[in-house]
């Protein structure tokens, strides 16, 4: 079996349904109640966003990520936002965890993170959420992030690259991780394993310094989300699969 036959065989076994008909899609529907309860009428949508809309999800990764769009006169503040859905998953039923901008809970056996944030102008797709571990806010573009990474045509290489993070334990965003991928596949070509290996290199001899600003908000630093030793762990894990004698040293 050669290394693009191993690779192309995780990415099958791993591949997820985002057709209309998927079942994941439900999730929207089955929570739709508790949301539109919570929102006291300030709700403008709930859309698929993440990894599932990006094409860059795994099936043993977070299944879906739901982004809940409260219109620009909702009267809470962005901390009370994300509180309150926290609060209402609770009263649900299920078992919320707080993460940086996001709330995670299982629903149907699906892993579903709830992004909230407020529209900032009605005349574009901008809005404000939450960051909890900095106890501040930031402008965000579900619309822009999705365009940025669909239009790179990277689905496949960053589908490998987050199998390995997950299965390595390394603490790497996924947004981050995508906008990495992408910068170090820039101009390159290849067969499927020679470019997830570029990804490998730029990862040991790049990765730590480069700076990935937010192609939604030019003024949120995106590798300032990770902190030196964090990056130090991420170049180490690439360096040991560098080093690796056989693909399934390096995922599986």
């Amino acid at each position: 079996m050669t290394a693009d036959e191993y690779l192309g065989g995780i990415l099958m076994r791993e591949a997820v349904d985002r057709s209309v008909n998927s079942p994941v899609r439900g999730v929207a529907q089955t929570l739709a109640p508790v949301i539109q309860t919570w929102s006291a009428g300030y709700l403008n949508s709930v859309s698929a966003s993440g990894s599932f809309a990006k094409g860059t999800a795994n099936r043993s990764g977070t299944d879906i990520d739901l982004f809940i769009s409260l219109g620009t006169n909702t009267p809470s503040t962005l901390k009370e936002i994300y509180d309150t859905l926290f609060n209402a998953m609770t009263k649900a039923g299920y078992t919320p965890k707080r993460q940086n901008v996001s709330i995670n809970i299982r629903v149907g056996g699906y892993d579903v993170d709830l992004v909230p944030a407020k529209r900032q102008d009605i005349n574009s797709s901008d809005h404000s959420l939450y960051r909890r571990k900095a106890d501040t806010w930031t402008k965000t573009n579900v619309d822009r992030h999705i365009a940025v990474v669909t239009g790179a045509g990277r689905e496949l290489e960053t589908r490998i690259l987050k199998l390995w993070r997950n299965q390595k334990g390394l603490d790497f965003l996924s947004f981050y991780l995508e906008l990495t991928v992408i910068e170090a596949l820039r101009g390159s070509g290849g067969t499927l394993s020679t470019r997830v290996w570029r990804v490998f290199e730029y990862l040991r001899d790049s990765f730590s310094a480069a700076r990935v600003i937010d192609p939604a908000n030019t003024n949120n630093i995106i590798s300032d989300d990770l902190t030196a030793n964090e990056k130090a762990a991420i170049k180490r894990a690439a360096e040991t699969a560098l080093a690796a004698k056989t693909w399934g040293e390096i995922v599986r």
